[in-house]
């Protein structure tokens, strides 16, 4: 099975399945570092098996395996991000911001900033505040304008909102 990265036609050597969202994801070397997988450094066993069988030297010098990347403020690695879930401090947003884009993005459906969600509770609220600042943006355009008529009827909305919600 020579499955292809999702993100480019190299050969897939990350594969992971959410068994939750039935969503199968297959990675390239640099798109799943990236995305902060844990890739080993040598090449693929199938790779050095079929070099020895047929008695080539390998292409690729194993490489020094090296020390994951740590934030220098607490000593946090991405690897623990991973496992738990927590980062360490408020600087390792930016010692792993590379990694963390791919998870942002994965958890946001492809937004790359958190976006959040209101309370059920607190939308009445939000709707209600939004309501107050257009009236009052366009009771200043009103005056602005000489509109004093139009600017009197927002002036009393303005009002009976207020007496309406208890301030």
């Amino acid at each position: 099975m020579n499955t292809k990265c999702d993100q480019c036609d190299k050969p897939a050597e990350v594969h992971e399945i959410d068994a939750i969202k039935g969503v199968h994801v297959h990675l390239c070397r640099e798109h799943a570092i990236e995305a902060g997988f844990q890739v080993p450094q040598s090449a693929p066993v199938t790779d050095l098996l079929t070099q020895f069988a047929t008695m080539q030297a390998p292409t690729q010098s194993p490489k020094k395996v090296e020390k994951p990347a740590a934030c220098e403020t607490c000593g946090s690695t991405f690897a623990r991000f991973r496992k738990t879930g927590l980062l360490g401090c408020p600087e390792c947003y930016e010692a792993f911001c590379k990694q963390l884009d791919g998870v942002i993005a994965r958890s946001q459906n492809g937004a790359s900033n958190h976006t959040g969600r209101v309370p059920d509770r607190s939308s009445a609220l939000i709707d209600l505040q939004a309501l107050r600042r257009s009236l009052i943006e366009e009771l200043d355009r009103a005056v602005a304008s000489e509109q004093y008529e139009r600017a009197a009827s927002l002036r009393d909305r303005l009002h009976t909102l207020a007496s309406e919600s208890g301030d």
